[in-house]
Formats: structure tokens, sequence, C-alpha cells
């Protein structure tokens, strides 16, 4: 049984959404970390609604905050534990992805994702093994779980956007490229990608800004382009 995630929403300004983006917050963190991105990221998806779930799990290093799955360096974990929790973190979004889009009269391809560290990590797991393909991910300060198994699960190829900080001490900028080459490897050809110039675990407002272009293009807003 899946366990139903809570979230928060900022509704689109204009009050007649034809686009959902959601945001997934990395770990020891909460839905309400990311969902305040809706501030500067709305007047320019002024058809598009946000939402933002708490992850299923309290964090074993912060209370107060949630996690997706262990991580068994910060919490001491085995690694069973945290496959194990990755597999079920991933049904239970699948789950709220599903019923999001549903109470929100939404299609796949008018969804995007938008994660931070371990939310990137969710999203990079979870959306290219959907059904249908979503709009795109966003995934900042994040890596690729799992990578050597994405050929063979990989059912869909939505366009994706890593972005990473040069600086980041807690996943490392090479996770970037990684990332980057084992979803080319998988078959994905819309795969770009911008690193934050002295940015350390973060969002730079560089990052925000060409994550915002991305998404006014997967979401069918304009044209997307980077030189990265």
């Amino acid at each position: 049984m899946t366990r139903v995630l809570d979230y928060g929403t900022v509704p689109a300004q204009s009050g007649q959404p034809d686009s959902m983006v959601i945001f997934l917050h990395g770990y020891g963190a909460d839905g309400a970390d990311l969902l305040g991105l809706a501030d500067p990221l709305g007047p320019h998806l002024p058809d598009t609604m946000f939402l933002a779930p708490n992850a299923p799990e309290r964090s074993a290093m912060n209370p107060m905050g949630f996690q997706w799955f262990p991580i068994p360096w910060l919490d001491g974990s085995s690694e069973e534990e945290a496959a194990a929790g990755l597999a079920r973190a991933s049904a239970d979004l699948n789950a709220f992805l599903d019923r999001v889009m549903v109470d929100h009269d939404m299609l796949p391809e008018q969804v995007a994702l938008v994660g931070f560290s371990q939310g990137t990590m969710m999203s990079l797991h979870v959306a290219p093994r959907r059904e249908d393909a979503l709009a795109g991910v966003v995934g900042f300060s994040g890596r690729l779980l799992a990578p050597e198994a994405l050929i063979d699960e990989v059912v869909v190829r939505p366009p994706i956007l890593l972005i990473h900080g040069d600086a980041d001490d807690v996943v490392p900028p090479q996770a970037l490229p990684e990332a980057a080459g084992a979803l080319e490897a998988a078959g994905f050809k819309e795969v770009y990608a911008h690193v934050m110039r002295g940015t350390g675990h973060g969002i730079a407002p560089d990052g925000l800004s060409v994550a915002l272009a991305f998404l006014r293009q997967v979401l069918g807003q304009e044209r997307f382009e980077t030189t990265e």
C-alpha cells in the first residue's frame, strides 16, 4: 500500500491553469522549502499551478523535516534499507502524480518535475520509468541513482535539464556529467546542463533563470536553448 503524500499548492496567477510544476524537496527539508520558488516563477508562468509534497518519511537527521529514503552515508542506514526505501518512495511518488493529475485535470505532458538534491534523485529515477512521459524534468544539485539499470528499465524519455553548483560540497559537481552521460547512453535525446559558477549546494539566480526558460519551453510557451 502506498503512502499518501501531503502537499502545498500555489494556484496559477491567471486563475486558469493549463500546466503544473511539482517541486520535490531535498533530504531533511519539506515541501514548503521549494514552494517559495513559485513566487519568482509564477509571473512568467501565469497559467501554471505549483505543487510541493512532503516526502513520506520523517528525516532521521532532522525530525522536523522529511526524507524520501534513507541515505547510508548520512544516517547510518544500510544499502539494503536505502534500496528498499527508494522502491517504496518511488511507488508513493507515482501514486501521488497519478492522483494530482486526476484531481487537477492534467495530462502527463502538462506536468513538469523540479527536484532539488534528493528530490532530483527521485525525479530522475521515477520519470523515465512511468508509462507516459511528463513534459520535462529539472534536477538541481542531485545525481542519477542506479545509472547501470536505466538502459534496461527506461520506458519514456522526457526532456531533462540538469543544474549543479561547481562548489557543491554535498553532492559532487561530477554528478552532473555522470548523470548526463548515463541518460544519453539510455537514449535520451534532450538532455541539457547548466553549471552555476561559484555556487554550493543550493539554487543560484542564474540556475533558476535557466530552469524557468526550460519550463516555459516544455510547457509550451517558448523555445529553450542553453550554451552549457
